[in-house]
């Protein structure tokens, strides 16, 4: 194992000091989980969970590392990953509280796309010319390309071609995303988070989920 002792190189998380023996091993366990996905559909890489945590001592440690679970929509055009959920703001780490109050949401199986009073970290993979979901939920949402290229679809204007990196920032809008490759997969991680109510012309912008009405659930945070 690694000692604590050796302070952090900003080039590398391999510690100073570290042998490559010890590198290697460190690699080796990482290597562990590159495996593919229960569920996935799309040929990317697949994901690995890490979750941190303390030991008795409050040192840092890494709680657990798991690969991703998919769930695929829409004619396995486009697959879900929700890598983590919180269900209060600020999220109670104590106990593991986030941890148990996570896994107990997972296994209800009533998750919909916002997770009310909390958060959601979500990827999702995009085939090739995927369907276009046109739909609004009640949360500020942070959408990130990792991979392939993404339109941005919205009610008025053109679609905003989004490339890996690139960020948007989404604001209980309608609006969908679509894959414009005709041959690649695309990926992005969103990190939906539940907002006030809002009204805009005297209008309430509640959820609506378009075509996929009946095959998401609803997130009930608009009530």
């Amino acid at each position: 194992m690694c000692s604590r002792k050796q302070p952090y190189s900003h080039r590398s998380f391999v510690q100073r000091g570290e042998t490559r023996c010890d590198a290697n091993a460190i690699r080796k366990r990482t290597n562990l989980f590159i495996m593919s996905n229960p569920g996935q559909i799309s040929p990317l890489r697949p994901v690995t969970r890490h979750i941190t945590g303390h030991d008795a001592a409050g040192n840092a440690i890494v709680h657990s590392s798991s690969p991703g679970e998919w769930k695929s929509f829409e004619a396995n055009d486009m697959a879900f990953d929700v890598v983590y959920t919180t269900s209060h703001f600020p999220a109670d780490l104590n106990n593991d509280a986030d941890l148990k109050a996570h896994e107990k949401l997972i296994e209800s199986n009533q998750l919909g796309l916002v997770n009310p009073r909390g958060t959601v970290c979500r990827i999702v993979d995009f085939a090739p010319n995927n369907q276009c979901v046109v739909h609004r939920t009640q949360s500020l949402d942070y959408g990130i390309v990792l991979e392939g290229e993404i339109e941005m679809v919205v009610e008025k204007g053109e679609p905003v071609r989004m490339q890996r990196g690139d960020v948007a920032v989404q604001r209980a809008t309608m609006h969908g995303w679509r894959n414009p490759s005709d041959t690649e997969w695309a990926r992005m991680v969103f990190v939906l988070q539940d907002c006030q109510p809002l009204t805009v012309g005297g209008k309430v912008m509640k959820e609506e989920l378009g075509i996929a009405t009946g095959v998401l659930k609803p997130s009930g945070n608009d009530q």
